[in-house]
């Protein structure tokens, strides 16, 4: 493995894919970071979906702060740079991954049951929710640190996961438990649940005689969904490769880093098209920019007079 980080060293920092992975994080984090503060800085969009999308957010944007440092890291310090990479890319992926099938769930409740107003116990609900999410991620991605499985190199040398091309006993255990607990599942939770809200929606009266708050839920279930898509179409080609890699045939390096570079845009996406699909956040995005410029040019106001 020290061989392979020493060459791959280079490659870090180039270009590869016409994107280095410096300029992958600033791409993606400029927007997550922007859908963070812009958030936080309005109180409209403090709602109990809200809070788990900007969780979704922060863990788009931790994945990209976090696992490039890891990722340059690994060519100077070796295998734990490469373990601390591997280790920050399943955490916070799978974060994300998870929040969206709590996503699902909510909006299952939420359009099934009917409730058209927010009490204390959603929002309490919410924060629990997202605890849990990173509880269970961790659960999940913590064992390959201990002995279960481990993080190593992937396709060309140049990024780390979980050791999909090890093929002893301990290491498929844990892939097998992998995909089932932390893709399978949430995602035949996502279809399950969407499954009976699109059921619910063909009952529904025409939308002529839709209220005000069926409409916006059902916006809000179409912004849910394109997320969750945007999400599986960016993921699923990653997920399926690494099974070939770990039960078929060897995969080469140049097959296996184009599914490992679309599995990273998701952290682009998710935060883009939540801000082009919610008429709240980019109000508050708007206010947030407006407040920031205004106390810009008043700070350069006041050095002009000093």
């Amino acid at each position: 493995v020290q061989n392979h980080l020493s060459l791959a060293g280079p490659l870090l920092t180039g270009a590869a894919g016409g994107l280095g992975r410096t300029g992958h994080s600033v791409v993606a984090v400029c927007p997550g970071t922007i859908l963070v503060l812009g958030c936080l800085s309005n109180l409209l969009v403090r709602t109990p979906i809200s809070l788990i999308l900007l969780n979704i957010s922060l863990g788009d944007l931790l994945l990209c702060a976090l696992g490039t440092p890891f990722s340059l890291a690994a060519s100077v310090r070796g295998s734990a740079g490469c373990t601390r990479y591997g280790f920050a890319n399943a955490l916070f992926g799978t974060v994300s991954l998870i929040s969206l099938s709590i996503l699902s769930y909510e909006r299952y409740v939420r359009v099934l049951r009917r409730r058209m107003k927010v009490n204390v116990s959603s929002y309490q609900k919410s924060c629990l929710f997202i605890a849990g999410s990173w509880f269970y991620s961790l659960l999940w991605t913590l064992p390959p640190l201990f002995g279960w499985s481990s993080y190593d190199l992937e396709g060309p040398g140049t990024t780390c996961s979980v050791a999909w091309h090890a093929r002893s006993p301990n290491n498929i255990s844990y892939i097998i438990c992998l995909f089932i607990f932390c893709l399978i599942l949430p995602l035949l939770t996502m279809i399950y649940c969407y499954g009976k809200i699109m059921r619910a929606i063909k009952m529904q009266v025409s939308r002529f005689n839709m209220t005000m708050v069926q409409k916006k839920e059902r916006h809000i279930l179409f912004m849910v969904v394109s997320m969750v898509t945007c999400y599986l179409l960016c993921w699923m080609p990653y997920g399926i490769v690494s099974l070939i890699a770990t039960f078929g045939k060897p995969i080469t390096p140049t097959v296996s880093i184009v599914p490992s570079i679309l599995a990273k845009t998701s952290t682009f996406v998710n935060p883009v098209l939540y801000v082009l699909l919610n008429k709240q956040v980019r109000i508050s995005l708007f206010i947030y920019s407006g407040t920031q410029l205004l106390l810009h040019i008043r700070f350069v106001i006041s050095k002009c007079y000093c």
